[in-house]
């Protein structure tokens, strides 16, 4: 199962093409190129399955929401799918985008609610070596760079922690990410959902970390 070359120029063309229009009167195109990406979406999570515990997996809509944007395309140029892991046992989630020229996967926790984020900052703040010694982790630096991605930073330590801290770069984070980027000629290989494997399994140290920080208290003991 892999991506094929006609759903990467439906996507292109509707990236030229973006009106209400256009799309209807290529609808079948549309609906060929959604199965496409919905069959190798499906073959991945049947991969993750056999290594993870996935509780939901969900294709997003193409359709834009705009009430609040000032891009009014009506239409995204992608198609892009999350897996959730299971439940507050397994915390964090998966995301694979396919998008020409800009195409990426990425898991980890990327807006964590105020309490998660408090106890992740809390553990970094007492000790952040098991946390680094995953950033150092061979096979995470292979596939993401040895480093987390954060939809956003404070400028300085949160409040009630110390600015001086030797993590304040973890510290200043708000999220947890994983990222990497593909071509488009590595997303249309008929190996790309091994590889796409192959990626996130190199985030199950970092996973497991985190849903054991998650469950726990600072002493270790289950909550």
């Amino acid at each position: 199962m892999q991506f094929e070359k006609s759903t990467f120029e439906y996507l292109q063309n509707l990236k030229k093409n973006n009106n209400r229009d256009w799309f209807a009167d290529h609808k079948d195109t549309y609906l060929k190129a959604q199965q496409n990406a919905k069959d190798v979406f499906a073959e991945i999570h049947i991969n993750l399955q056999k290594h993870d515990e996935i509780e939901k997996s969900k294709m997003m809509r193409i359709y834009r929401d705009v009430r609040f944007s000032k891009d009014k395309t009506p239409y995204k140029v992608h198609f892009a799918n999350s897996y959730s892991r299971l439940g507050k046992e397994l915390r964090g989630g998966y995301f694979l985008r396919i998008r020409p020229g800009e195409s990426f996967l990425a898991g980890g926790f990327w807006d964590p609610n105020k309490e998660d984020l408090f106890r992740i900052r809390k553990e970094i703040e007492l000790d952040a070596s098991e946390i680094k010694n995953i950033l150092e982790n061979k096979h995470y630096k292979k596939h993401f760079g040895g480093k987390f991605e954060s939809f956003s930073e404070l400028k300085t330590a949160p409040r009630g922690f110390d600015k001086e801290h030797p993590d304040v770069d973890l510290l200043r984070k708000k999220g947890f990410i994983a990222s990497k980027n593909f071509t488009d000629a590595e997303v249309l290989s008929p190996n790309f959902v091994e590889e796409v494997d192959k990626s996130f399994k190199a985030l199950r140290p970092f996973f497991n970390l985190f849903s054991d920080i998650l469950t726990t208290n600072l002493n270790g003991e289950t909550l």
